[in-house]
């Protein structure tokens, strides 16, 4: 696959994340946080993304601790929103995520914060990934709202699982694209995605192949699609 503009690498966008930082920490919408992840993993109360914070730090840190992360105060809000294949998804970030970190312990720039002021720098109107991230975006939205960015639409598609239901990802250790069979591998992803290309059009290798699914994609055809309304506890 082609990349079809500009490379942006996020290490030179540190200056674009702090100030995104710095405007929410002059409203008070971001605190400092002591808490390592095993205390928050032993206060016992778990979300759909990991252990939910239980606001130890959230009106000043504890004595004697040091500030180890930024969080951004939830504050009850509860983000809903249609997805175009999962259809209409809320999520309650305060029951589900709490208070939720956009500078970690490790001085890095969370994911949420740095996918929230790319998409919106690149103009992003459409984001089509994994389901995975599904609970992920919620919050990203609420970021949104609060630096006063435009919210794309969303599509969140079914990932290929292992026997073992896990994801296929390095992580899990999964089976590398072999870039010789890299048309094979794109028609076999095309199928999964209940979009079955021709077989003369298989042939003819990655960039005809990628040409045919620009043309035939039709959302209607996806896989997963929920009719009923998708909770996010």
């Amino acid at each position: 696959m082609a990349w079809d503009g500009e490379v942006v690498f996020q290490s030179t966008r540190m200056g674009a994340y702090q100030a995104a930082l710095d405007q929410l920490l002059r409203r008070d919408l971001v605190y400092a946080c002591a808490c390592s992840r095993k205390e928050i993993g032993d206060a016992g109360v778990g979300g759909p993304d990991g252990p939910v914070y239980p606001g130890t730090c959230r009106e000043g840190l504890p004595a004697g601790r040091e500030a180890r992360a930024w969080r951004v105060r939830t504050a009850g809000a509860a983000i809903e929103f249609v997805d175009l294949l999962q259809g209409r998804v809320r999520q309650d970030l305060d029951r589900a995520i709490g208070d939720f970190v956009l500078f970690r312990a490790d001085q890095v720039f969370a994911y949420h914060l740095a996918c929230t002021i790319d998409d919106s720098a690149q103009g992003i109107t459409h984001v089509v990934r994994g389901a995975d991230l599904l609970a992920s975006t919620p919050r990203q939205i609420y970021l949104q709202r609060l630096l006063g960015l435009s919210t794309p639409d969303y599509l969140h598609l079914p990932i290929a699982l292992n026997a073992a239901g896990e994801k296929l990802s390095k992580q899990n250790l999964a089976d590398p694209v072999e870039p010789d069979r890299a048309a094979v591998t794109l028609a076999d992803v095309l199928r999964f995605l209940k979009h079955s290309p021709p077989d003369e059009v298989c042939a003819d290798g990655v960039s005809v192949l990628l040409r045919w699914a620009v043309e035939n994609w039709r959302r209607d055809r996806l896989p997963g699609v929920v009719s009923a309304d998708a909770p996010l506890a």
